[in-house]
């Protein structure tokens, strides 16, 4: 994998064009170190099956085949991880959310595919199984809190007036 990340939607469109490059970027993700495991015995003796972006459990007891799908949110997707990725990186990136019928038209699925990944990406980021992220970030637009003279009268009455 290369050290460049893609710091754009069409950047990233094109970095995860091709399926040996995904595939690839999962095997760093799941496996920093380099040493792939197999998800069913736990043996380091893998080996890779370069025509279908495969990996195999060479233990002679075991022999799996498995993807690096297993194990993630993408696992029992028939969806390729170009459209994962890029779905991904529209959700992380969208100010005020997207919509399941938004997503579908950016990666070319039903709404109902796109709704499923949705609530799949969703969950991977409340449940905060994405690895964070390290190093200087820049954030921009952010709104917080809102005006005293705005809130609901109900809400109004309990808070003293202020920057409460």
């Amino acid at each position: 994998m290369s050290e460049t990340h893609p710091t754009s939607l069409i950047e990233a469109v094109t970095f995860f064009a091709d399926p040996q490059v995904c595939h690839e970027y999962m095997k760093s993700i799941k496996w920093p170190d380099g040493v792939v495991v197999c998800p069913k015995c736990q043996s380091e003796n893998v080996g890779q099956i370069k025509s279908r972006c495969m990996l195999q459990c060479r233990d002679k007891d075991c022999r799996k085949q498995f993807s690096t799908k297993v194990d993630t949110i993408f696992e029992d997707s028939p969806l390729p991880l170009q459209k994962w990725f890029v779905a991904v990186w529209c959700i992380a990136n969208a100010k005020n959310g997207i919509s399941s019928c938004e997503l579908a038209r950016a990666i070319k699925v039903t709404q109902k595919t796109a709704w499923f990944m949705l609530h799949r990406i969703r969950l991977a980021m409340q449940t905060k199984s994405f690895k964070k992220i390290r190093g200087t970030i820049e954030g921009d637009e952010t709104f917080v809190g809102g005006k005293f003279s705005n809130m609901h009268k109900s809400k109004r009455a309990k808070k003293p007036k202020g920057r409460g």
